[in-house]
């Protein structure tokens, strides 16, 4: 296949509709092949301050333009996604290194949620309700909040920067986003389409840098009136606590530890299948990845031979092959720290069946990939099945009944997905009601959310909010209530009342 290339090796912050070069750069590097593709501005605070300036003067304007209106640049986004959707594909597999056929369902998730985003345009619904005084109409009405920031991680570098981006500009505000210093070729590309969409200048802002300095300043920013963060736990809480002593919006999505339930009425041909795509698709950098797989003791045994039967298919390599069914591990911190834990899991006793290693021979030691793993006799308080790892790392836990195993679930402190495979009517019931999670799934794996369905999850995994679907709006909105009076005296709510 033709590999599509980059128009330029130094990209540049897009602030108030034009491209500012910033001198100080970091190297992108593809993760396949440890090649340089391309050149990222490492900016500071004083670029962040440039960016609010616009997007401020910008959004006033933007909030009084009708919201179907404002919905017609988010339909014109959607069709040059569709246009570019094989060249979307391929730089961002360059730059985050999932395979082809992932990258092409990122890039369609982005589509569909600037179609679904631009139908709220119409739908930016409030409610009307019976006063409780004569001659009184009562409402409510979603009104912008003005400058909203984003922070987008590395391992979906357009579909969770369309999550937010698109709700928050629908909704009549303007956005600074700073992507993931690792995959900023994705917001080069979309703040592009963004223009010729016709966005008007301001209301899409890019700040490339770290988080040290470029998330940091957004957060303390006292206009920036909303931050929605997808990223690590540590990092959640400290934009939580600075956000709280501003009484600033804050929607935090901070990861999971998530697991797939096999009972022993399971289709176990399926569960594999499941298993398989939600542990290893990615390379396990997921959210929403499997990393615990919770089984029934009757069919362990059973399960167990045909993981491991199904693993030793998996082909590992450059994703832009499209025989490669496993890609690359982000960069060397992430490798770091999935090799820590091959120490840990073994020092706590669970029992290693495959995989726990570098794979460094031939293509493979060109980039950064490491071998699918599989932990066996897994115990519930191991660190391997507490802990987010964020690598291609799977434990099996052993239980002897459906409620020890809602019991293992539960019992870790994040909340994001789970799954469980039954083909049992009041299993799958009990398991919708009792696992503690914001996403389960029914004889599918733990990866796979829809856009028009509310992504998030509860405990640790982050604050309430969520992005995607109708609820993704109350993160960019506010709530006004309006009361109009057409009595002609002055009527007082609950004293006035006969």
């Amino acid at each position: 296949m033709t590999v599509v290339s980059l128009e330029t090796n130094k990209l540049a912050n897009y602030i108030n509709g034009e491209w500012v070069d910033i001198r100080n750069a970091a190297l992108v590097l593809n993760p396949a092949t440890r090649e340089t593709i391309v050149e990222v501005p490492l900016s500071d605070a004083s670029s962040v301050d440039h960016a609010v300036s616009a997007a401020k003067k910008a959004q006033k304007d933007w909030a009084l333009v009708p919201a179907p209106q404002r919905a017609e640049v988010l339909y014109q986004v959607g069709y040059l996604m569709k246009e570019r959707k094989e060249r979307l594909s391929q730089l961002l597999t360059m730059e985050n290194g999932k395979v082809l056929e992932e990258a092409r369902g990122e890039v369609q998730e982005g589509i569909d949620m600037a179609f679904y985003m631009a139908g709220e345009g119409r739908r930016l619904f409030g409610q009307t309700t019976p006063a409780e005084l004569n001659d009184k109409f009562a409402m409510s009405q979603r009104s912008p909040v003005g400058v909203v920031g984003i922070i987008t991680p590395w391992n979906f570098p357009i579909a969770i920067a369309t999550w937010k981006s698109f709700p928050a500009i629908v909704s009549g505000n303007a956005v600074i986003w700073k992507p993931a210093t690792e995959t900023p070729i994705m917001a080069h590309e979309l703040a592009k389409i963004f223009e010729e969409a016709g966005l008007p200048k301001g209301l899409l802002n890019v700040v490339f840098g770290a988080g040290s300095t470029v998330g940091d300043a957004m957060v303390q920013h006292q206009d920036i009136r909303v931050i929605s963060f997808t990223g690590s736990d540590v990092t959640g809480r400290t934009i939580a606590s600075e956000c709280g002593k501003q009484l600033k919006k804050v929607s935090l999505e901070m990861g999971g530890k998530n697991a797939v339930i096999v009972m022993d009425d399971a289709d176990l041909d399926l569960a594999v299948e499941g298993i398989l795509w939600s542990a290893f698709g990615t390379s396990g950098q997921r959210c929403t990845a499997c990393s615990r797989v919770i089984v029934h003791e009757k069919v362990k045994e059973t399960l167990e031979e045909r993981l491991l039967a199904a693993m030793e298919k998996l082909t590992i390599g450059n994703g832009l092959d499209e025989s490669n069914k496993v890609g690359p591990i982000i960069n060397k911190a992430g490798m770091d720290k999935i090799k820590e834990y091959m120490e840990i899991g073994r020092e706590e006793g669970a029992k290693l069946l495959a995989g726990g290693y570098v794979l460094n021979e031939g293509e493979h030691g060109k980039g950064n990939y490491f071998a699918p793993t599989l932990f066996s006799d897994a115990t519930s308080d191991m660190r391997i099945a507490q802990e987010e790892i964020f690598g291609p790392v799977v434990s099996l836990i052993s239980v002897p009944n459906f409620e020890e195993a809602i019991e293992v679930n539960n019992g870790v402190t994040f909340g994001l997905s789970s799954s469980i495979f039954t083909s049992d009517v009041n299993r799958v019931f009990k398991a919708q009601r009792d696992l503690d999670t914001g996403i389960v799934y029914v004889n599918a794996g733990t990866t796979g959310a829809e856009i028009h369905l509310p992504f998030g999850g509860t405990k640790g995994t982050g604050n309430g909010h969520r992005d995607s679907g109708v609820q993704a709006l109350d993160v960019f909105t506010e709530w006004k209530a309006i009361y109009v009076d057409y009595s002609g005296k002055l009527q007082r709510a609950q004293i006035d009342v006969d």
